[in-house]
């Protein structure tokens, strides 16, 4: 290689799979140390507290599923533009996300102002959590614009290449937010203080300086892309790219929350403790997909640039290598959940009832781990080439079509088992409908390109 070369055209496949992955999923187990110990903070405030945060969720979930589903949206074709030489669409590509996001922040802070009160409402009559939870929401909305630019950037970082730099600002952004929850939370060193308002304002600040620190890079050195006004002349083409990934992607992104959330309503006719047991089992997918999702992240700029430079062969070197890393992985959390249900709940403090009832649960849905990923992986597959729709088909197949409608029927001959049962049985179809797709797709079918 060149040292005019990119790297993403011609270094060895899975060293260059290996170096973008690693730091995205080192970024994303400081995200969750930074989740678990602000929980401990605000826990230290009491019930209330961790309640009146958990009201927001939903809403910033919104917001989170946007910011990054367009920052995929983006940096898809930012990958595609470079790997095909054209700079100019690239720049454009870079210079619109910014546009529309920063429109979209104005959106969010007015649904902050207007729609805070009335949601929380909802879920609470209780005048403390509900006054704990407004003022949480108001600042965590109305000032989403670090979170939604940093997100963009960072997603225009990836799809240049730049891991590294995306963990490290990410780090930085968690690490202000860690320091400043107790110093806001309980006024030390002479600060107010603002209680669960505190959280919240440590939460922004930590996005804030984030994006802000994109911005003194991109000012400061060539990223590879320029981001500057006169690329942000609205282009019907560019957009329509942009959304026809971001769109699906924030969709995908947002459609868990909606399944958890639906299934706890039949789960809770039936026995609350499978409440519980899902809410463990949750966790424990969420721990399992952290890495995979890491190797899909760091697939993504690799295979829209070989698309985009209509080199196919890489492309196949690049799903190969990423099917058989996630496969791996969820090997491994297929031995965990079938082979030792016990020790994964005991990691939660399980007493003896959530035992009974939560090892035949994790043995069922367990199966699930091995079918999903080759869901995961062509589901990054279709975002990396720009096509959305055959992306959130796939998801909607994994985690929406088949197990809300089966699992309510099932439940009513079969009980929770019935639901547990779908989750295999849905991966298992969602992994032959998408492997089926990717090989109709270009990429398969043009196997003589280069």
């Amino acid at each position: 290689m060149t040292k005019t070369e990119n790297p993403m055209a011609a270094r060895p496949m899975l060293p260059l799979l290996l170096s973008m992955s690693m730091p995205v999923v080192l970024s994303m187990f400081i995200q969750a140390l930074y989740n678990i110990v602000d929980s401990m903070w605000v826990a230290r405030l009491g019930t209330k507290a961790i309640t009146a945060v958990s009201l927001a969720y939903p809403l910033q979930n919104i917001a989170m599923s946007l910011g990054v589903g367009m920052g995929v949206g983006v940096g898809s074709v930012i990958s595609m533009s470079i790997g095909a030489k054209d700079q100019e669409q690239a720049n454009k590509a870079a210079s619109l996300g910014i546009a529309l996001v920063t429109v979209h922040c104005v959106l969010f802070a007015l649904a902050g102002l207007v729609v805070t009160n009335p949601f929380l409402r909802m879920f609470t009559d209780d005048p403390d959590t509900f006054q704990w939870a407004c003022d949480y929401t108001y600042v965590v909305m109305c000032a989403s614009f670090g979170q939604l630019l940093s997100m963009c950037l960072e997603k225009i970082f990836q799809g240049l290449g730049k891991m590294k730099t995306t963990m490290f600002l990410m780090a930085s952004g968690c690490i202000i937010n860690i320091v400043l929850d107790p110093v806001l939370i309980f006024g030390w060193f002479g600060f107010p203080a603002m209680g669960v308002k505190g959280a919240a304002i440590a939460t922004v600040i930590g996005q804030i300086v984030g994006f802000l620190l994109y911005v003194v890079i991109c000012v400061r050195k060539d990223i590879g892309v320029k981001i500057h006004p006169r690329y942000m002349k609205p282009d019907g083409i560019i957009i329509k790219k942009i959304y026809s990934v971001g769109i699906p992607s924030s969709l995908m992104l947002a459609m868990p929350s909606l399944l958890v959330g639906v299934l706890n309503g039949i789960l809770t006719q039936i026995d609350k403790i499978y409440v519980a047991v899902f809410g463990l089992y949750f966790k424990l997918q969420t721990f399992i997909n952290m890495p995979s999702s890491g190797v899909v992240q760091g697939m993504r700029p690799i295979i829209g640039f070989n698309y985009g430079a209509e080199d196919y062969k890489r492309v196949r070197q690049c799903i190969s290598y990423s099917l058989k890393i996630v496969a791996l992985i969820m090997v491994v959390g297929t031995i965990g959940a079938i082979g030792f249900p016990d020790l994964l709940l005991g990691i939660f403090d399980a007493d003896k009832e959530l035992l009974e009832f939560g090892i035949p649960a994790f043995r069922v849905i367990g199966l699930s781990f091995i079918f999903s990923a080759v869901g995961i992986v062509c589901a990054g597959v279709f975002e990396a080439m720009g096509q959305g729709k055959n992306s959130l088909l796939i998801s909607l197949l994994r985690q929406f079509v088949i197990i809300l409608p089966l699992g309510w029927v099932l439940s009513r001959f079969m009980g929770a088992i019935g639901i547990w049962i779908t989750f295999p049985i849905a991966e298992g179809i969602a992994a032959l409908i998408a492997w089926r797709m990717l090989k109709s797709s270009a990429v398969y079918e043009k196997r003589l390109k280069k």
